[in-house]
């Protein structure tokens, strides 16, 4: 059976691992230093969440950002997770009140179970989003905590399997703090079916239970527990009491629709959505008729729990696992699926065994019951796993590229001005820049104090070539957030495109004051301090920007160009081949690259790398240029002539492109021609230095 699990959780998750950093991911695994090194762990065990930094960390030690480390990482625990799953069911099945009721059933029932919770769409947010590993590594040790203990009460040897769970209530812990409902479920578990009254269960493993509720001290030690009830005012939060956005009592009154959403979802998946962005409940239609539907629900799991102590604790599961993120605490963000990972078992648990019995009674009326019941229920396993799992494998695929997840969101959640913003980072990082800025303008519309589509405008506008509207969208941004590093990084790339360097310095090292840890704001001071002559701090900030990002490749191509330009061409090599080794198309890296190895006399390698540069780029004019330098080189004028014709077509007023090319025509006795192109470049840049020495080699 477990082989079963195994193959059906990777046949569904099989196409995630293609899958990109989205969302979350960026900030917490693309551009976090800390997990960038194993040792000293002290930088990523500082995290309120030390296990998924951890996990992190060893992710990158093992693979870099390959991406398909991670999701393989996240696959394993959910499958993990399944298994555990599935001994819990089938070691609770082998108990009273199931025994006799489903001891047929008991093979194949808690595989059911484990199969479509762990094929359900819904699980796509804590698997296939990689940050979300911490809800499915929180769901991991919850259940290795509960089955050790399950284990513990049938063995002679109980004190080992209670130790062992309460390591693994102290990893959850360590994983993401809805683990603090844990050492309660445990407790309620242990009265539903393995003592007969709450008196008998802590009579019977009261170190046990000690030792559970000593893990509370790690959420009380990382910081959590104050974070939330406590928070620092000059901190902004997004948990806790903290939290500018909602109220206690808002947050409580619009949970109640946000539970019946999920429970939708868990029997129809057919709207998932990413990043909600769900209203706060105002109206007495929004709040109470959710209120009473959910309180029904509650009250019937407290009344069944005396009456049916199995049906009651699988009603405590589902409320008890969603009560620190859908009570009374505010979280900024109302609504996220991954929140359900492990209460949707719960669900599949009642449809399970309701439908079990709606069977088999069924069948008993219609006398076909025996033999046919294992068959049939198979049979509908099989059909409802493969449903979902088809929706699994579809909604594995909306995760494939930043793009694609947006545009999922921006269908379903159109007024949701985040999405929008995201969408338009999105497009203008893979350069669709046109539409990036109609998205950004589109979240603007929505909600005009989006600092952050302010700061994206304004850096896209600049890229297209208008930093006066940038500059104006940018500082937008810092009068709705004055510490907002990424805006001053925007404005000060917008002050330097139009070539006020002098004033770009101030905003780069106010972005470098708000967040020292900015490598883009480290290579934009450095670019412009390279251009205001400081070449020696420039290198300085380039190499910072590489110490925080190790994996910017076009910083890696900038400090290559400054070490080129002192003459270190030997330094220069090794940063352009480090961008290459990220970015193994990148054209400006291999045409640096080839002009370093041009200075050195290497005119083979050179010719190489120009080649390359243009299969990168075909319009690469620089590219061009060196290449019909190398060709002439080797003594082939015709080609070189070539591509110098072709550099001037796609740059009409490229000076350097036009002299070569006169170079070359005067060493075949063209001379007239030559005197032409140096007439056209002299119109362009009459003091250029490349049109002073081909007059001074004409005149010779």
């Amino acid at each position: 059976m477990p082989v079963v699990l195994l193959a059906a959780g990777v046949s569904v998750y099989y196409n995630s691992f293609s899958g990109a950093f989205v969302f979350d991911d960026l900030p917490r695994i693309v551009n976090r230093p800390e997990i960038r090194h194993l040792w000293p762990a002290g930088q990523y065990l500082a995290d309120s969440r030390p296990m998924v930094g951890l996990s992190l960390a060893v992710n990158y030690a093992l693979g870099g950002l390959n991406v398909w480390g991670y999701h393989a990482f996240n696959l394993g625990v959910h499958l993990l997770a399944t298994l555990a799953l599935f001994g819990i069911v089938r070691r609770s099945l082998s108990r009273d009140p199931f025994r006799r009721s489903y001891d047929r059933g008991a093979s194949w029932l808690p595989l059911a179970v484990a199969l479509l919770w762990m094929v359900h769409p819904l699980q796509t947010q804590s698997v296939t989003y990689l940050i979300q590993r911490g809800e499915s590594m929180m769901g991991l040790f919850y259940l290795l905590t509960l089955y050790c203990v399950i284990r513990g009460a049938d063995s002679p040897r109980a004190w080992g399997w209670y130790t062992t769970a309460v390591v693994f209530c102290a990893l959850g812990m360590d994983s993401k703090p809805v683990m603090v409902t844990a050492p309660v479920v445990v407790l309620l578990y242990d009265r539903a079916f393995l003592s007969k009254s709450f008196v008998e269960s802590f009579r019977q493993r009261r170190v046990l239970y000690a030792g559970l509720a000593a893990t509370w001290s790690i959420l009380v030690a990382s910081g959590v527990v104050g974070a939330v009830l406590f928070p620092t005012p000059e901190v902004e939060t997004t948990v806790g009491l903290g939290v500018a956005v909602v109220t206690p009592l808002e947050y409580a009154f619009t949970q109640p629709g946000v539970i019946l959403h999920y429970l939708k979802l868990s029997f129809w998946p057919a709207s998932l959505c990413l990043d909600y962005v769900w209203p706060v409940a105002r109206t007495p239609g929004e709040i109470v008729p959710p209120a009473i539907i959910v309180g029904l629900l509650l009250l019937g799991s407290i009344w069944a729990y005396w009456k049916k102590p199995w049906l009651g604790f699988v009603g405590a599961w589902f409320f008890l696992i969603l009560a620190p993120t859908s009570s009374c605490i505010p979280i900024q963000d109302l609504a996220l699926e991954h929140r359900v990972y492990l209460s949707l078992a719960a669900v599949m648990v009642l449809v399970v065994i309701t439908g079990y019995a709606a069977m088999a009674w069924l069948l008993q009326g219609l006398r076909l019951r025996g033999r046919r019941v294992p068959w049939i229920a198979t049979g509908l396993v099989i059909t409802f796993a493969a449903l979902l799992g088809s929706r699994t494998v579809e909604r594995n695929r909306d995760y494939r590229s930043r793009v694609a997840i947006w545009r999922d969101v921006v269908d379903k959640r159109p007024n949701n001005a985040r999405a929008h913003d995201n969408l338009g980072e999105a497009l203008a990082s893979g350069g669709e820049l046109d539409e990036a800025i109609s998205h950004f303008q589109a979240a603007l519309r929505i909600d005009p104090n989006q600092a952050g589509a302010h700061s994206n405008l304004g850096g896209a506008l600049t890229v297209k070539g208008r930093p006066d509207d940038a500059i104006e969208h940018c500082r937008a941004a810092l009068r709705i957030n004055p510490d907002f590093a990424e805006a001053y990084c925007n404005l000060g790339n917008a002050l330097a495109d139009m070539g006020r360097v002098a004033e770009a310095l101030g905003p780069y090292r106010r972005a470098l004051e708000i967040n020292p840890g900015s490598a883009k704001a480290h290579a934009g001071l450095a670019k412009a301090l390279a251009q205001r002559g400081a070449s020696k701090e420039a290198i300085k900030h380039y190499r910072w920007a590489l110490r925080v990002d190790p994996d910017f490749a076009n910083v890696h191509v900038d400090l290559g160009v400054e070490l080129f330009e002192q003459g270190r061409h030997d330094e220069a090599i090794e940063e352009y081949r480090a961008a290459l080794r990220i970015d193994p198309h990148h054209p400006i890296a291999h045409c640096n690259l080839g002009n370093s190895l041009s200075a050195r006399g290497e005119i083979d390698e050179a010719l190489a790398e120009y080649r390359l540069a243009l299969h990168s780029n075909p319009r690469h004019v620089n590219a061009r240029i060196g290449l019909g330098n190398m060709l002439q080189h080797k003594g082939q004028p015709e080609a070189a002539i070539e591509q110098f014709r072709e550099g001037i077509r796609l740059s009409p007023r490229n000076v350097i492109a036009r002299c070569n090319l006169a170079a070359v025509l005067a060493s075949q006795g063209r001379r007239r021609e030559a005197l032409e192109l140096v007439r056209e470049a002299s119109e362009i840049d009459p003091n250029h230095a490349a049109v002073r020495r081909i007059r001074a080699a004409l005149r010779e």
